[in-house]
């Protein structure tokens, strides 16, 4: 334990008033005053400044939520669709990147993504069963939509003035679609407020607008017909022959004939809440879910099962099946009618064999499963998973095992399932050294690593193994949660904290690792695990020693509840192999009876600043000496501690609603500010001297959402700089660094956060994001098939065979008379094994001349030795013939001397054959003197061909590819006939 000397005396806090102060510094600083707009008012004789308050511009890198509809493939499956918010977004299924978006006008999209109210959220899509090219798609706002896909436009826009929760059609049923919608409830309360009642209305809605609105953008239908009244649907469909439509909502089963929708719906009573709905393909019955996690097969769809009989509730023929120990979220039919797929909570996919009932399971898809799709195309099915933590799983159903997925950022399930998180503390870090950031997963004990300029989710790692089951039937396991989450400023060292909440049957527990980076693998790596840094209290701070230090110099300091103060270092032990390094506890500190709450370092690393209780303890981190003490009587407890601006002069200390700001080199406090809201996070610039105070506004009604205001501090007065606005509150919040990660102006905030709502967000002065591919309304026009790799993609590279449809071809004449080779040729030559294929030297020729068309006749130049001179034509020089357009070719890429070199051996080896003889053979190569052989690219030579100058076509004898640097001479006479390769020019004398 140091002892404190004479000249740490504790500096208090009480003599500076709460109103804000300026200091005789602000004249020394002209800087400081903020250039955005002000309103000034007249005061008692002196002017008082008040900061105009700005929207921070933000955005999203993530969805709040995981889509609440299904999937939905194209015809040929090569693309599918999801729901995100009030856009759909095109995903290719061979890749699984966004191709297109397809967002709905402006003015129908509202803003704030902190707010509660999702008006404008996609509920229902469905393929217009009429065309299906067109997607169909109802909102909550009231709006059908009908988007054609290829195009990426808006054809037609109907308004039902409700809103849509499911929408269902079927071919049959031509110009018109069933919707179920929230109707207005007639129950008020004595106070004359409308019940929350969740009432819906089945209506028939047909897509032909009516005569007065057929011009407008937003049309009105030209006939609604009402079929019935239900509760909240949790499904809605039309069975496979078009005859039945069929709806369940809360503890019932709702079928009606649409081909007497007047009869209304006949009623079918299940025993739980009923939660997913999926019709055979072929047969005449249904499936449904419930949430006790009972399947039931329901045999009612017959003309004698719908006989309504008044006052009493049917029940139907049913079989069950039972496998789920939570709700059921899905259900699909396989193609053939024979397999039952379903997934929920427990994170398995159940195959069930409906003719015998066995099943099979695919565990451990990695989240709750709240959609599943089929995908059946000419070749193998596939199962698409849609999971709560917003990501895709394809399952082989041949394996059925996992064959891809499809991630950006996983979300917290718990806030995907509308449960509340018990976390406090959310891990969020920058790692500089790969330009990423470090988020909480999908799971509260593991990290994702995500890269915000490629918008692609890098790795997860799994800090604490847990077992991944939710919960034991009605209550939730606790599993270890990561509440801390630092990293070195080199980016060579991660440290985490993570815990497990104790019981009754297990004590809490409580884990420090400290993971190393490895450069050749990009992957942390765990290098120590110190189990109870802190005893079994909670880790309240923790935080690196700043600057690029060598592994002697590196220190580690935390601050638990036990009211301990402890360094950590790193120990080097020297092996036979290797020298081994891990970290080991340097130094424990106390601080009279206060328990810590924070800990920050210096710029520099020279002092270590701990908060204590309504104290802030300074010390020197290599003697551990008690430097400073500085008091704050009028806060009970101070919250956090910061260094503001890369001098270390300034120290920032938070309370509950109070700002103090030190300056250490005078040791005397600057200035207060008082909030008259709740102070939740308090950040410093990377590099200015500046610091941001995020406070807490409580939403003015009960209707609308919290949000946050930003007060932009400067050392210099406690006048705030600007006064930024934010939709959302946040959890936690993370400064960014200017460089390598977003096009934003150095001297600006930038900050990356996650909101209450569990959205990452980026915000700040300025913010840049780069233009993400498929984020807006695209054309679908390329092919999105998986291409096979063949061995003429090795020998001529992946460009020769890119966009061979689309690319601008040569004439009309030209086109017909050189068909190109086609990919899919190629690949049929070569689908086969290989001890059944034949030698590649029998396959050469053949393949190569459907590449190498001959030249036709017409294009052959005259050989008029005595009129024309020969010369060599460089690629760069012009060629005199207007009867022939020239077209060239798009260069990809840049053939080396070493690559041509490796196609010259080829050819020599494979293509060097002697063909029958030719009544006029073109000396196309002449024998060389290294065992060359004598016939080049199948030429061999005439016996009366007069000696001349030998040229092989830039081949050099020793067999490397030989580039000249200019044309070589032409001779002035040659009376060698014309050669490949050459093009004739007239004389100009």
């Amino acid at each position: 334990m140091p002892v404190a000397v004479d000249r740490t005396r504790a500096m208090t806090a009480s003599v500076v008033p709460a109103s804000p102060v300026k200091p005789s510094q602000d004249a020394a600083h002209p800087d400081a005053q903020t250039p955005n707009p002000r309103k000034r008012r007249k005061a008692k004789g002196k002017e008082v400044e008040e900061v105009e308050e700005e929207a921070w511009s933000w955005k999203s890198l993530t969805d709040s939520s995981a889509s609440r509809v299904p999937p939905i493939f194209t015809r040929d499956g090569s693309y599918f669709f999801s729901a995100s918010g009030p856009s759909v977004k095109i995903h290719s299924v061979a890749t699984g990147e966004v191709v297109s978006t397809l967002t709905p006008p402006p003015s129908s999209v509202s803003a704030g993504a902190g707010s509660s109210q999702h008006s404008d959220t996609v509920a229902s899509a469905i393929l217009n069963p009429q065309n299906p090219f067109q997607l169909i798609t109802g909102s909550l706002d009231g709006y059908i939509r009908v988007w054609d896909f290829l195009d990426a436009s808006l054809l037609q826009t109907i308004s039902i003035s409700l809103p849509i929760f499911h929408i269902a059609a079927h071919e049959t049923l031509k110009g018109c679609i069933f919707v179920s919608a929230a109707r207005p409830t007639k129950k008020k309360t004595k106070a004359g407020v409308a019940t929350a009642e969740d009432n819906v209305v089945v209506l028939r809605v047909s897509l032909t607008p009516n005569a007065a609105s057929a011009g407008s953008s937003v049309q009105t239908s030209s006939e609604i017909v009402a079929v019935g009244k239900t509760r909240s649907t949790a499904g809605l469909a039309v069975s496979p022959s078009g005859a039945w439509l069929v709806a369940i909502a809360g503890h019932k089963a709702y079928v009606c004939q649409t081909a007497n929708l007047s009869a209304g719906f006949t009623k079918f009573v299940s025993p739980e809440r009923l939660t997913c709905l999926a019709f055979h393909p072929a047969e005449e019955y249904f499936a449904t879910g419930d949430a006790s996690g009972c399947i039931r097969l329901w045999y009612c769809l017959n003309e004698s099962a719908t006989v309504k009989t008044p006052g009493v509730e049917k029940t139907a023929q049913t079989t069950t099946l039972h496998w789920h120990a939570h709700a059921v979220s899905s259900l699909m039919f396989t193609a053939n009618g024979a397999y039952l797929l379903s997934g929920g909570e427990e994170a398995v996919l159940v195959i069930w064999q409906l003719h015998s009932g066995k099943k099979e399971f695919v565990p451990r898809v990695g989240s709750p499963i709240v959609h599943v799709a089929l995908l059946s195309t000419a070749g193998e099915e596939e199962y698409l998973l849609t999971l709560a933590d917003a990501s895709f799983v394809f399952v082989r159903a041949s394996s059925l095992k996992i064959s891809r997925s499809i991630a950006r950022i996983k979300l917290d399930p718990a806030i995907s399932h509308d449960r509340p998180s018990t976390s406090t503390n959310v891990p969020l870090a920058v790692h500089s050294l790969s330009s990423t950031l470090i988020l909480p997963s999908s799971h509260p004990s593991s990290l994702q690593t995500f890269a915000p300029s490629s918008s692609k989710l890098l790795s997860e790692l799994e800090v604490a193994p847990s077992n991944r089951v939710s919960r034991r039937d009605d209550k939730p396991l606790q599993p270890a949660r990561i509440e801390h989450t630092v990293l070195s400023d080199g980016g060579d060292w991660m440290a985490t904290v993570d815990t497990r909440e104790g019981d009754e049957s297990f004590k809490p527990e409580v884990y420090m690792k400290i993971w190393q980076w490895d450069r050749k693998s990009s992957s942390w790596i765990l290098n120590t695990r110190i189990d109870r840094p802190h005893g079994s209290k909670r880790v309240s701070g923790i935080a690196f020693r700043p600057g690029m230090r060598s592994a002697d110099h590196l220190l580690l300091a935390t601050v638990g509840e036990d009211g301990n103060i402890k360094t950590w270092r790193i120990r080097s032990v020297k092996t036979k192999s290797e020298v081994e390094e891990f970290w080991v506890a340097r130094s424990t500190l106390r601080f009279r009876t206060e328990t810590p709450t924070d800990v920050s370092w210096s710029p520099d690393g020279s002092l270590l600043a701990v908060s204590v209780g309504s104290h802030i303890a300074i010390y020197e981190p290599n003697t551990n000496a008690l430097c400073q003490v500085l008091t704050c009587p009028d806060v009970a407890t101070v919250s956090g501690v910061h260094f503001v601006g890369s001098s270390g002069r300034y120290l920032a200390v938070s309370g509950a609603r109070d700002i103090f700001l030190w300056d250490l080199v005078f040791q005397t406090l600057r200035w207060r500010y008082h909030s008259s809201a709740a102070i939740e996070r308090v950040v410093p610039h990377p590099t200015e001297e500046q610091l941001a105070v995020m406070e807490r506004v409580p939403a003015p009604t009960t209707t609308d959402a919290p949000t946050t205001k930003a007060l932009v501090l400067s050392p210099y007065s406690s006048t705030p700089v600007s006064v930024r606005t934010l939709p959302f509150q946040l959890r936690s919040v993370v400064a960014v660094p200017s460089s390598g990660f977003f096009p934003t102006d150095p001297s600006g905030f930038t900050l990356v956060g996650i909101t209450d709502a569990w959205s990452v967000v980026v915000f700040g002065d300025d913010v840049q994001l780069p233009e993400e591919e498929g984020a807006s309304a695209q054309g679908i026009t390329q092919d999105a098939t998986i291409k096979k790799h063949t061995l003429f993609h090795d020998i001529f590279g992946a460009s020769a065979f890119t966009d061979l449809a689309t690319a601008p071809g040569p004439s009309t004449s030209a086109a017909t008379s050189a068909q190109p080779w086609k990919g899919q040729d190629i690949a049929e030559i070569f689908d086969a094994p290989a001890h059944l294929m034949p030698p590649l030297e029998l396959l050469f020729d053949t393949v190569m001349d459907g590449f190498l068309a001959e030249r036709p006749e017409d294009d052959q130049p005259e050989a008029d030795a005595g009129e024309d001179e020969e010369m060599d034509v460089d690629a760069d020089e012009v060629v005199e013939d207007a009867d022939r357009p020239l077209q060239a070719a798009p260069l990809d890429r840049v053939v080396d001397r070493q690559e041509m070199g490796g196609f010259v051996q080829l050819f020599m080896q494979f293509a060097i054959k002697a063909p029958p003889p030719r009544s006029m053979p073109q000396v196309n190569g002449v024998r060389k003197p290294n065992s060359v052989p004598p016939h080049l690219n199948g030429a061999r030579p005439a016996p009366s061909t007069p000696k001349a100058t030998p040229k092989s076509n830039g081949v050099q004898p020793n067999g490397h590819a030989y580039t000249p640097s200019r044309p070589p001479p032409a001779p002035e006479a040659d009376d060698a006939p014309a050669k490949a390769g050459k093009k004739r020019k007239k004389s100009l004398g």
